[in-house]
């Protein structure tokens, strides 16, 4: 396995170097000391893990994200100081993997790993098939979807996330639920499923705003409609007649407005509640894998400036 570091604190690419190495066997761990550096031994080994720092001189860490969500989904797992929930979600929403804040432990750092990598080689959606609705078909094991023809390509999380829902199409699949079967944890919140979501939106609805595919159970969860609200077929397989259909009509908008009004106080509660909230994250026992030096046992991944504790 190669796993590469790219982070601009000489003690912290150390102390990854030597943490990572000792985990795995026959682990490479690639260091880059800022961005440039970084896709250069991106783009030249080719790396199966990035543990990426935000806070880089010249290309900051989200250009380096977004250079390699360009052309790559290989797993990246942001390690930053930066604390703040905008920072958060923006990396998520950008194509980050997971985000894990200084300090942090040496065990977390490896359970996070695990779990990306986990998560990584399960997503090349065995025995997923290809599922066709009106307008929008979605290959699961090429990972991606078209929609009215157009090519769209999906991230693994992405894949797993709309397997999740297409897999139980017609029902409300709970926020926890997806957060543990799509991720493999419960820990991240509701902020995170719905940043993905967004994203899921933005490729496969006509219309993210309004959306026909994806639809939202305020403080539930979220479902994926089997027949399309405007697919012009019945359920039973005909044409419709021509009935008046704008009571109808009225109707299914108040409700997706009343929708999408609850949807935006759940955010602002989740948000308000997330904010209170501090990311404190202790190591209470060393590795199994046998003492590490003096200086790294336990090993606390700290910003620069900030001291290590023995």
């Amino acid at each position: 396995m190669r796993l590469l570091v790219i982070d601009d604190d000489l003690a912290i690419r150390e102390a990854l170097s030597i943490c990572l190495s000792s985990s795995w066997e026959d682990c490479e761990v690639l260091l880059a000391e800022d961005g440039d550096a970084g896709l250069r031994a991106f783009f030249g080994s080719r790396p199966d893990l990035i543990v990426l720092d935000l806070g880089l001189p010249g290309m900051s860490g989200y250009d380096v994200l977004q250079r390699i969500r360009e052309v790559s989904d290989c797993p990246v797992l942001v390690l930053s100081a930066r604390h703040g929930e905008t920072d958060k979600v923006r990396a998520l929403d950008m194509g980050a993997d997971d985000y894990v804040t200084k300090p942090c432990g040496y065990l977390e750092l490896l359970a996070r790993i695990h779990a990306i990598r986990r998560r990584a080689q399960s997503s090349g959606a065995v025995g997923m098939h290809d599922y066709v609705a009106d307008g929008l078909t979605v290959r699961f094991p090429r990972q991606e979807v078209e929609v009215n023809g157009r090519s769209v390509p999906l991230t693994n999380t992405e894949c797993r996330l709309l397997y999740q829902l297409v897999s139980e199409a017609g029902s409300i699949v709970r926020h926890r639920d997806l957060l543990r079967r799509a991720w493999g944890s419960e820990s991240y919140g509701p902020d995170v499923v719905r940043v993905y979501i967004s994203r899921l939106r933005s490729k496969i609805e006509p219309d993210p705003t309004q959306p026909r595919y994806i639809t939202t159970k305020p403080g539930v969860g979220y479902m994926f409609t089997v027949q399309p609200l405007d697919s012009g077929v019945e359920p039973d397989g005909h044409m419709p007649t021509d009935t008046p259909d704008q009571p109808e009509a009225a109707g299914r908008a108040a409700s997706e407005m009343s929708e999408r009004r609850a949807e935006r106080e759940e955010t602002r509660r989740v948000r308000r509640s997330v904010s209170r909230r501090r990311d404190s994250v202790r190591l209470d026992k060393a590795s199994s894998r046998g003492p590490l030096p003096k200086r790294w046992h336990p090993l606390q991944i700290r910003p620069r400036g900030s001291a290590y504790r023995a």
